[in-house]
């Protein structure tokens, strides 16, 4: 039996076939003889039944068709959610929310406009503005957007400028450590069944230092235990002996940077090597960070390391592997937030 769709009639005969439906079953018609009498569904009838309980006979009438009028934003409005969106996080603008989510979308708006829109209304929205789902950066809250804005409009200019006329190469340098259990990068599996992979139960690590130039070059080191003033004049001397020219290093602020015994032997030796700051709270800013990043998710997030050696022979090799890739180093530097650099 070929059930009609009610849909291809006008709202004026719908409404006619609902009423003569209910009131046959009024008159004492069971739903599945109404069903096959009148060629509707029984769910159909289900729902008008359920309309008439919320309603009464009124909620048979027919309503109106299309997207409701006065729900959907102004240019205005839409212009003035992005621009909240780009420049804010959800919590500063006292939302229950940490991120940007659809939910956080619509309570904006709301609470913005007085409009109401679906989640799925508020996802179509987003999609057109450009937005997508992203993982998102962690930044510190001591940031300071100023000394941010003066390093990339005069310090960084200044210190390249400085290399120029000294002939010297900027190198930017960083450290970090490494762990065995650091996993990154997916695998296909069977849908809801997630896929193991084998590895030792023990947790080792190994650290590196690392300094790397906008030509390509590269020039790292591992070290056992924290990083202190020792390492840091060991590395700052092998890289004075390996580079051609003087070298700028450019660095974060941590405390071993910044120590006497540091301080005093660049001032010994300040035809080889000098030393410049990034702004605190500011790793963003620095390549050797982009470096970082591809080291953890190639050299150790997509090998199974079994022993601490072999962890440590998998770093040097990836690190001597991109040593002599001059072009892979210089891609870090199109990195949006370090392209200043790059020139």
């Amino acid at each position: 039996m070929a059930i009609r769709d009610a849909r291809q009639l006008s709202p004026e005969a719908q409404e006619d076939l609902r009423r003569r439906v209910m009131a046959a079953i009024d008159g004492g018609m069971k739903t599945a003889q109404a069903a096959r009498l009148f060629k509707v569904s029984r769910q159909a009838i289900y729902n008008w039944k359920e309309r008439i309980e919320e309603g009464g006979r009124r909620g048979l009438k027919s309503r109106p068709r299309g997207r409701p009028a006065g729900i959907s934003l102004l240019s205005h409005q839409a212009a003035t959610i992005v621009r909240i969106i780009e420049g804010n996080c959800p919590d500063q603008l006292r939302l229950p929310f940490a991120l940007w989510t659809r939910e956080a979308v619509q309570l904006l708006i709301a609470r913005r406009f007085g409009t109401r829109l679906s989640v799925t209304t508020v996802g179509r929205y987003l999609r057109r503005w450009g937005f997508s789902p992203q993982k998102p950066l962690r930044r510190a809250f001591e940031q300071d957007p100023v000394a941010v804005q003066r390093w990339l409009r005069s310090e960084y200019p200044a210190i390249a400028a400085q290399a120029k006329t000294e002939k010297a190469e900027i190198w930017w340098g960083d450290e970090m450590g490494l762990r065995s259990d650091h996993q990154t990068g997916t695998s296909w599996g069977r849908v809801g069944q997630t896929p193991v992979i084998p590895g030792t139960g023990q947790r080792f690590s190994c650290n590196m230092i690392s300094a790397l130039t906008n030509r390509g070059h590269l020039a790292f080191m591992t070290y056992e235990g924290g990083f202190t003033v020792t390492v840091f004049l060991r590395f700052l001397k092998r890289l004075a002996r390996q580079a051609q020219r003087k070298v700028f290093l450019i660095v974060d602020r941590l405390r071993v940077h910044r120590a006497k015994r540091v301080l005093d032997w660049v001032a010994a030796h300040s035809e080889e090597v000098a030393l410049f700051y990034l702004p605190a709270y500011s790793p963003q800013l620095n390549p050797d960070e982009v470096l970082n990043q591809d080291v953890k998710s190639n050299a150790v997030g997509r090998r199974r390391a079994a022993t601490k050696t072999e962890l440590k022979a998998n770093l040097r090799a990836y690190l001597r592997s991109t040593q002599r890739q001059p072009h892979v180093v210089r891609s870090f530097f199109l990195e949006k937030h370090v392209r200043y650099a790059a020139a």
